[in-house]
């Protein structure tokens, strides 16, 4: 007999657990080897998960909707369909048991590769059968939603008991008044008391009372990720600078081009990428603190928000590529980003980062820096502005504030003062930008 695991594929290198959202095949359906079987939402995109092998999707462990860490069993794969029935007793036997620490990380797959295919999750024989207790909060096992719906008890009701608040089948034969399978023994007076004591103190000392008709959301797969790195970027050491540019020529230039499809983006992007070209240390960067490195690519990543959350599509070699091919490739980005299907290599290999709110009329604001790179690049809106030249001669121009974090470990201020510099002779003479 072979009963193998379905469990929650790493889909990128920030990835630490998954969101179910819709099961592509039922319980009972026959699996041929790479076909899809799931749908996961991880903390930048939804992507198919195939499977390894053939055999019938024997039980679901993780509903749609449900969460789970990275590595932990999502459903159970049958090599035969006699095996089925015995797959779902081992899933509902074992409902709050997770695989020991070694098991999980043996399980773990590395993040996928830079192609378009769906992501597949191993399946892993399972000698041992268990179902991870990654969901949580109301999460149920599927074999206490079967007893829930057997005796007419709203399992929403129901406090679960399992690791991470999940509902087990004891939680639902409690809440039916019937005698639990397992009896309970003393030990467990002590274990609701020490919590009981110790939770409401920590609730008044870290938490302020929430006010009238006020709601808790929690954050999404996006939003937790997007939490993470702004927390992880306040131990950069950052600077910020400032720059006025002048955009007359760069606006001339923009209502010419954009009937070929061209966007201003595009044409900030290869502008950065240009002047990164001949600053190489804006585009470098420095991950353990130790040492830095010298990037090869100049990926300019491009900061979009998107509903739920913000992703920033990369627009790799940017400096290299046309720039008419670069408005096509950004589009193509935001639309898979729009409908959260970007690859991991399509938003996690940026080099230095891009982030307009121009658009919105915003004159100015500064922008964190994302980890792992030395800068990023605050764009403002262009507005009219009074100027004076060397003769005392007053003008009105369009100008435009661009602010720059850098990463002060590596980059200095001189270094951001001439990449700004080089950038603005290249905004105010646009020509090269389409060469």
């Amino acid at each position: 007999m072979t009963i193998r695991e379905i469990f929650m594929p790493a889909l990128s290198s920030t990835m630490t657990e998954g969101k179910i959202v819709s099961w592509i095949k039922t319980e009972g359906e026959k699996l041929a080897k790479g076909e899809s079987v799931v749908v996961v939402e991880s903390d930048k995109a939804d992507m198919d998960v195939e499977t390894f092998y053939d055999g019938y999707l024997a039980a679901i462990v993780v509903g749609e909707g449900e969460t789970a860490p990275v590595g932990a069993a999502i459903g159970l794969l049958a090599e035969t369909e006699a095996e089925i029935e015995e797959a779902k007793t081992k899933a509902a036997s074992k409902p709050s048991s997770s695989a020991p620490p070694a098991a999980a990380e043996a399980v773990v797959p590395s993040p996928p590769p830079a192609t378009s295919s769906p992501a597949p999750a191993i399946a892993q024989p399972a000698p041992v059968a268990t179902v991870s207790d990654g969901p949580k909060k109301t999460v149920a096992t599927p074999y206490a939603k079967k007893l829930a719906k057997q005796h007419k008890v709203d399992i929403g009701s129901i406090a679960g008991t399992g690791p991470f608040g999940r509902i087990t089948a004891s939680d639902v034969e409690a809440a039916a008044g019937i005698a639990p399978s397992k009896s309970t023994v003393a030990p467990p007076p002590p274990l609701p008391s020490a919590p009981a004591a110790a939770t409401p103190k920590a609730t008044k000392t870290n938490l302020p009372p929430l006010l009238p008709d006020s709601s808790v959301v929690p954050f999404t797969a996006m939003q937790s990720a997007v939490s993470k790195n702004m927390i992880e970027s306040l131990s950069v050491p950052t600077f910020r600078v400032g720059y006025p540019v002048n955009t007359d020529a760069l606006d001339a230039l923009y209502e010419k081009v954009k009937p070929k499809g061209v966007t201003m983006t595009a044409l900030l992007a290869k502008a950065a990428g240009m002047a990164l070209a001949q600053h190489p240390v804006v585009n470098a960067s420095c991950k353990d603190g130790k040492s830095f490195t010298y990037n090869s690519n100049i990926n300019i990543a491009v900061a979009v928000a998107i509903n739920g959350g913000l992703i920033t599509p990369v627009l790799q070699d940017a400096d290299k590529l046309d720039l008419y091919l670069l408005s096509q490739k950004w589009k193509e980005l935001v639309g898979k980003a729009r409908n959260k299907q970007l690859q991991p290599h399509e938003y996690n290999s940026g080099t230095f980062t891009l982030s307009n709110l121009g658009m919105f009329g915003v004159d100015r604001f500064d922008a964190i820096l994302p980890p792992g790179q030395g800068a990023i690049m605050a764009v403002g809106a262009s507005k009219p502005t009074v100027v004076a030249d060397k003769d005392g001669f007053f003008s009105v121009r369009n100008n435009m504030l661009v602010n720059v974090t850098a990463d002060h470990r590596i980059v200095y201020g001189a270094d951001l003062a001439a990449f700004l510099q080089t950038f603005a002779k290249i905004v105010e003479n646009p020509d090269s930008l389409t060469l």
